[in-house]
């Protein structure tokens, strides 16, 4: 297990981490088949495959956490390097108050599909299902949330945010690294074959919705279809849905944030055992 100082901000190993913002701007091409990774928890959550690591870059302040963290990984044989702030900050392009990135492989995240990431049909699951959620910070929680309900995959529309993007890796703390998750390429045959191939009972979050859906304990895979807060689910996702739900609120107030709002009814139905 080496760590390597960086001694200027030319050093070729520094290219994957060179104008983080311009480069997030201009979407995956920018930087292609390469994840960013920010924060401590996300490093470590990267940890648990090391396989994928391509370099670690930490600031000088942080060389102890890096040291301890990778013996508390097994001293995984990664890329470590530490270079001075000011490097750091002029390679990146603006202030990393954590001082901690990290640059992965796509590969064998991004690339699978549904049939890949769902769990047999002989077992109970749940698994989330993410319509159009284009906010950066919403499909990042709605990974936290999912993690925190015990939800065995995740499924996104075709036009849903990338959960790999930096910022949205940071907020869900590394969880959509944790789990798997396959974007669809044919929304309405994927919805369909939910119920029909892998025997899920589809529950969409609606406010034509019923404020109480009462299942027969017979039903141990659910699957909870989410849309956008402002639009909420398309006329395909609800046509495709067994059970359409709403989460009853005080007068005058008829929404909540779409990760809130999967934490309310992933308490409710999630199937995975739980503290």
């Amino acid at each position: 297990m080496t760590i390597e100082a960086i001694r200027h901000s030319e050093d070729p190993r520094l290219e994957d981490f060179r104008d983080l913002q311009g480069r997030d701007q201009r979407g995956i091409d920018a930087r292609p088949g390469v994840f960013i990774g920010e924060q401590p928890l996300v490093v470590e959550a990267m940890l648990e495959s090391p396989e994928r690591i391509r370099r670690i870059l930490v600031s000088e302040g942080k060389r102890s956490w890096l040291e301890k963290t990778l013996a508390a990984h097994g001293a995984p044989e990664v890329e470590a390097l530490v270079a001075p702030k000011e490097i750091l900050e002029s390679i990146v392009g603006f202030q990393i108050h954590r001082g901690v990135l990290a640059s992965g492989d796509r590969a064998g995240l991004d690339d699978r599909n549904m049939d890949e990431i769902i769990p047999h049909s002989d077992r109970p699951s749940t698994i989330l299902v993410c319509e159009s959620i284009r906010n950066i910070d919403n499909i990042g929680m709605l990974f936290r949330v999912a993690a925190a309900f015990g939800v065995d995959g995740v499924i996104l529309s075709p036009d849903c945010h990338d959960p790999l993007y930096r910022k949205s890796l940071r907020v869900s703390i590394g969880h959509a690294l944790r789990i798997p998750f396959a974007r669809s390429t044919n929304w309405a045959e994927d919805l369909t074959r939910l119920g029909t191939a892998h025997g899920f009972h589809r529950i969409g979050a609606s406010i034509d919705g019923r404020a109480e859906v009462d299942l027969p304990a017979s039903i141990d895979r659910i699957a909870l279809v989410m849309g956008s807060e402002f639009d909420g689910l398309g006329d395909v996702a609800s046509r495709n849905c067994d059970s359409l739900v709403r989460i009853a609120m005080a007068p005058g107030v008829d929404s909540l944030n779409v990760a809130v709002a999967a934490a309310v009814l992933l308490d409710r139905h999630s199937t995975a055992s739980r503290g």
